[in-house]
């Protein structure tokens, strides 16, 4: 439901962030709880008037996110407009090292599923609004954060206070409440930017995404519905300037030849957008009765598709911990409750950063050593046995135990 002036301000949680992973924390709460939880969602950004005809960002969920998905009652809603992933190729522009990674030899039904951003969170505001105990207030921003030991005092832009257990930030890379909070964040750049669009080709993708490394930068093609791609080309930010510069006639031109013809000619561009490309990391995940997640935790590069899929699984241990707190009739937002989730999600958030770090280094190096074992690496994930694939492809997939 839509908050207003005269709703009641005291809440058992506020989510600062409405975007996919303050949205997913809030409903996953609502089901895992029974609406048994009031909830406040704090958005700054005011509601899109109509979705865009030609939505250029994408989400690619991994398979363990789809099944983290259904187990909230979301993933019914969202797969009817999924593009199921069914084959990855992975190759090295420029020498001989390639892998294919395919559901059936895995034995999943699909590796993972490429959704419309503006889609799914359009869905996710109706599930919002059909909710029973989650109040959204939007345009709205905390600008007053006043914590004492039982209970937090909010401050919002519109003059409205709000008091709760529980303070959640998931407001983005640059999140305003870390910084009221002086809670520090460690920046990385990786001297890299992305173009991100939408295209068609003349052969259909078959449910085929394309993961190829250049020495500016891995380039990524993902399936959409309608025989479209969703296309995420990493360079070195000068070049990004150039290419972004360019009509559509040579972008395709110049995008035809960074991938080559495995989905034969591109035919079409939609819209480009163009971001740069930096690891953002709050360095602390908890504090006195707050929490992190999502893009406000960390910011990741776009190699391999690990954002969303890291934060979904940051959220969802924190609903599991959360909706425990609950059902026991403990205190959500006590310290002892935050530091098992900071002990829970820091190994596979340490693991998922180093290993991103990996390979945008890695694959971005023009030694000939490390081209040499990098592509030795991809050949041995076509040959090498099953049981010596499987924890990188567990992490690939989001295949994770206890979650």
């Amino acid at each position: 439901m839509n908050a207003t002036s005269s709703s009641a301000l005291a809440f058992d949680l506020v989510i600062a962030g409405a975007a996919m992973s303050g949205a997913t924390l809030a409903l996953a709460l609502e089901h895992l709880t029974h609406s048994g939880l009031k909830i406040a969602l704090i958005e700054s950004a005011a509601p899109e008037k109509k979705q865009p005809e030609d939505d250029t960002h994408s989400i690619a969920l991994a398979f363990g996110s789809c099944l983290l998905l259904n187990k909230i009652g979301l993933w019914e809603a969202l797969s009817p407009h999924s593009t199921p992933i069914t084959k990855i190729h992975v190759s090295d522009k420029g020498h001989w090292g390639f892998t294919n990674i395919q559901a059936s030899t895995e034995n999943l039904p699909f590796l993972g599923g490429v959704i419309a951003l503006s889609k799914a969170e359009q869905i996710y505001l109706e599930t919002i609004n059909k909710a029973k105990n989650i109040s959204l207030f939007r345009p709205a921003l905390i600008t007053e954060i006043h914590r004492e030991i039982q209970e937090t005092t909010l401050t919002l832009n519109t003059g409205q206070t709000i008091k709760t257990k529980l303070l959640v930030a998931a407001d983005g890379g640059r999140s305003s409440c870390c910084a009221l909070l002086k809670i520090p964040r460690v920046e990385h750049d990786f001297h890299q930017s992305a173009i991100i669009a939408n295209i068609t080709t003349s052969k259909p993708h078959q449910n085929q995404a394309f993961e190829r490394f250049t020495e500016q930068g891995p380039l990524a093609f993902l399936p959409l519905s309608q025989n479209r791609s969703s296309v995420v080309w990493c360079m070195t930010p000068s070049q990004a300037t150039k290419i972004e510069s360019l009509d559509d006639a040579g972008f395709i031109d110049a995008l035809q030849k960074e991938f080559g013809w495995r989905l034969g000619k591109i035919l079409q561009t939609g819209k480009r957008a163009l971001y740069p490309l930096c690891l953002r990391q709050s360095a602390q995940l908890i504090s006195h009765r707050f929490a992190v997640v999502g893009n406000a935790a960390q910011t990741l590069h776009p190699i391999a598709g690990q954002g969303f899929n890291l934060a979904l699984r940051d959220v969802m241990t924190l609903a599991q911990n959360i909706a425990h707190s609950y059902e026991n009739k403990f205190d959500i937002g006590e310290m002892v409750r935050l530091q098992a989730y900071r002990k829970q999600r820091e190994p596979d958030r340490n693991a998922t950063v180093c290993m991103i770090s990996q390979l945008v280094y890695g694959f971005s190096n023009a030694s000939p050593l490390l081209t040499f074992f990098r592509n030795m690496g991809l050949i041995g994930m076509s040959v090498c046995p099953k049981t010596m694939r499987d924890p990188f492809l567990k992490r690939a997939t989001g295949r994770f135990k206890g979650l």
